[in-house]
């Protein structure tokens, strides 16, 4: 879609001239209640928005995307959770436009991944003591996708888990809600082809992650958004005892694991049978079925991140 500028060009452009729009899901009731407080803080950090989008109906979030693109701001300011911004990147990817994150959801996997704090303070500082980075994305068929492609019971658990339990106890709630369906799911065989290599594998759950983090806990200390790579693991084995607990360990200490110690598939392009064929949850959306292609798209993101980050 053009040409894009140079990274230190395009964070000059955000610092000195601060051309940015704004968008806020503003249905869920934390989006409503810090929609405000976003604005008061952006301008306090000496941000006017071009234009400021609060969206009560998600039905309409993609038209107001367009809508605040089509203003030409250097950043896209998007406040919202997974779902939200998953929808923000496949607007921005691609474009002269960096992606403004701030983590308004539950567990908000995309912002932790690029080091952001997850106060409305702090992650608007960002915007203006951070840098522009190039980072990748995963795709999933035609597909792209911020943090995590997902096969098995968690596509049930998205579909099923409570709102209310969602704001009373947080990420912990996709776990527990896990915990009421494992009983009765049917483990499903995997057959990863990755780098020439043929993997197989008997699971109930199976990830695909392009991001650091999925369901708010850090899946290992070792994959980056920013490697080139994409990175499979399995949550437990066909036995639903082990996977029981390993969930109970997951909700409650959300250990760190490591790729030179762990069950994981490292690859750029990874080729996905399963028998049976299983549904894809792709960034939130379940709409792709296995066989399925799925590759990185190095660079293919621009985004505001902490000056710490480290951009490859």
């Amino acid at each position: 879609m053009g040409e894009l500028r140079s990274k230190a060009e395009h964070t000059e452009a955000i610092l000195t001239g601060r051309r940015i729009c704004v968008v806020v899901n503003t249905h869920s009731r934390r989006g409503r209640r810090l929609y405000p407080r976003v604005i008061g803080t952006l301008r306090a950090e000496g941000f006017e928005p071009i234009r400021a989008f609060a969206v009560v109906d998600p039905r309409r979030l993609r038209a107001t995307l367009d809508a605040a693109l089509a203003e030409s701001p250097d950043l896209l300011v998007v406040g919202g959770g997974d779902g939200t911004l998953s929808a923000a990147v496949k607007h921005v990817a691609h474009r002269d436009v960096a992606l403004g994150v701030l983590p308004l959801g539950t567990t908000n996997n995309f912002a932790r991944s690029l080091g952001l704090p997850l106060d409305v303070p702090g992650a608007i500082r960002v915007f203006s003591t951070g840098k522009v980075a190039d980072i990748d994305l995963g795709v999933a068929g035609d597909r792209e996708f911020a943090n995590l492609a997902s096969f098995g019971v968690s596509v049930e658990v998205a579909g099923k888990v409570k709102p209310w339990l969602k704001r009373l106890l947080g990420r912990a709630a996709y776990p527990l809600t896990a915990l009421t369906i494992l009983p009765r799911h049917r483990p499903f065989r995997a057959f990863i082809t990755a780098d020439g290599r043929r993997h197989e594998l008997l699971t109930h759950q199976l990830n695909i992650a392009n991001g650091r983090f999925h369901g708010g806990w850090q899946v290992a200390r070792d994959i980056s958004i920013d490697n080139g790579r994409l990175v499979a693991y399995q949550l437990g084995s066909g036995k639903r005892l082990r996977l029981l607990l390993e969930t109970l360990v997951r909700a409650t200490t959300g250990r760190w694991r490591s790729l030179a110690g762990g069950p994981f598939v490292v690859g750029q392009e990874m080729y996905l049978e399963t028998d049976p064929p299983m549904a894809a949850d792709v960034d939130g959306e379940v709409r792709l079925m296995t066989p399925i292609t799925i590759r990185t798209v190095p660079n293919g993101l621009r985004v505001m991140v902490p000056a710490h980050f480290v951009d490859s």
